[in-house]
């Protein structure tokens, strides 16, 4: 998130650092309800404008689960390990052609007033039959999921070439253009 962020006009705290140490529970039935509800939080609690996201992966042959399921999917406090085998076993009888899947993220700003605006980015690709790459912490789906359009998977592109395509990054570029504006407003 700060990587994309980046810009001198706009300052980036994590919630930690601006003295938010609680959790938010994920109840939401979207990425962009979790994201507000989190967003929200933070922005109560600090009396300053926050950022927050929420993303997951739906799989088309699972009817879009894992969903905003992905980071419980193989149930609470799972390894990322059994998080992609898991889907891999859920997917054993589908196919390469039929693993359509999608990578969906939520960004949403939270005024402290309570307005708020959202942003979204979707990726669309496959599940790979096996994982491939190096796994990056707390993205367990990375070793699996191949971009359309690509061969490879997310956990076999650089940090560069991942966020350029990926649909958080898509999100938060749009973030930044709109943060951009009310900066300059």
């Amino acid at each position: 998130m700060r990587k994309i962020l980046d810009d001198p006009e706009i300052d980036v705290l994590s919630a930690e650092e601006a003295g938010v140490l609680e959790d938010v529970v994920e109840d939401g039935e979207t990425f962009a309800e979790n994201a507000r509800k989190k967003a929200s939080f933070v922005a109560a609690q600090t009396g300053h404008f926050a950022v927050a996201d929420d993303s997951g992966l739906c799989i088309k042959a699972l009817g879009g689960l894992p969903g905003v399921f992905s980071a419980r999917w193989a149930g609470e406090g799972a390894s990322a390990e059994a998080l992609v085998q898991l889907t891999l076993e859920k997917l054993a009888d589908t196919s390469l052609g039929q693993r359509e899947a999608y990578f969906e993220s939520a960004a949403v700003l939270c005024a402290p007033d309570g307005r708020h605006w959202a942003f979204s980015g979707i990726i669309e690709g496959e599940i790979a039959e096996e994982p491939r790459g190096e796994p990056r912490l707390k993205l367990p789906y990375d070793v699996i999921f191949v971009p359309k359009g690509f061969s490879k998977t997310f956990a076999e592109m650089s940090n560069e070439e991942k966020n350029s395509l990926s649909h958080r990054g898509l999100a938060f570029r749009q973030l930044k253009e709109y943060i951009k504006t009310i900066n300059r407003a």
